[in-house]
């Protein structure tokens, strides 16, 4: 099935309000491959970091710079998709791949994620320009209020980055700000079937609860950067994000022989790592 090209409508939409979703952008064959390799992939689940929230449950992450020609690096790498994304992104230097990850939420164990913005994580990177790095997430299984779909705060990239400090073992933005933004800003549970699309500003407030439902809510997120856009404190990916994107057909995350990461080509965010660099 064709993938949508945004219009000029949904741009201005991204830009008033911070997100955008595309619903169905990737089909039910695309989304069952990309399941049923990733509970199958094992490379995934050894380099899978465990992420506590404030009251002890545990959501799971796997982290990855490296997009290849595994079944993750197809999605991410597709040419309707990357184009979407070179659309919506200020500056005109290539995309490129700063990081994916797969987001695994278990029934009733799959903990929540404190308010912040992806630019919070990413400005002690020394990234310069957040209009120029976003998150694109591809809801693998459906996401709803039951299992803790992500929350955003309509308009909130148009504040800038706020302060963020720990809270558990994850970083979090200044509640006091996050107050003060839902005073006069629309709060919108991101409910999404699997398949639907949502790309998002490095500035845009979300957050997720934990999942209390008997059902699993696992995602992929791809985060992109433009290549002028330099990490000047960014060693661990410093090559990836700043290295232009090798698109592919739409077509190759059916009909390419691919599977799961390889882990000697992955080149995975490590187990012991200060998880703020999500």
């Amino acid at each position: 099935m064709a993938k949508q090209v945004l219009t000029p409508e949904q741009i201005e939409q991204y830009h008033r309000d911070g997100y955008l979703i595309l619903k169905g952008f990737f089909d039910e064959a695309e989304v069952k491959k990309l399941y049923h390799v990733a509970i199958e992939d094992d490379a995934v689940s050894k380099n899978a970091i465990n992420v506590n929230d404030s009251s002890g449950k545990r959501s799971k992450l796997s982290l990855w710079y490296k997009p290849g020609d595994d079944i993750y690096g197809l999605l991410t790498r597709g040419v309707t998709l990357v184009g979407a994304v070179d659309n919506l992104l200020e500056g005109d230097s290539a995309v490129c791949h700063f990081h994916s990850k797969l987001m695994q939420k278990e029934p009733r164990v799959g903990g929540a994620w404190e308010w912040h913005q992806d630019y919070g994580y990413w400005y002690k990177n020394e990234f310069l320009l957040p209009n120029q790095m976003m998150s694109v997430m591809v809801a693998i299984t459906e996401a709803n209020k039951a299992n803790g779909c992500l929350q955003v705060i309509k308009g909130s990239h148009q504040m800038g980055r706020v302060e963020h400090g720990f809270s558990g073992e994850q970083v979090g933005a200044s509640q006091r700000f996050v107050d003060l933004s839902l005073k006069t800003m629309e709060l919108v549970y991101v409910e999404l079937e699997a398949g639907d699309t949502l790309f998002f500003h490095s500035n845009l407030f979300h957050r997720s609860e934990a999942n209390l439902s008997d059902r699993p809510r696992w995602s992929m997120i791809s985060c992109y950067n433009r290549a002028r856009n330099i990490g000047y404190n960014d060693s661990a990916s410093s090559l990836s994000s700043i290295t232009p994107i090798s698109v592919v057909p739409d077509e190759a995350l059916l009909t390419w022989d691919a599977a799961g990461l390889a882990e000697s080509g992955a080149d995975f965010l490590e187990k012991d790592a200060d998880v703020s660099l999500k």
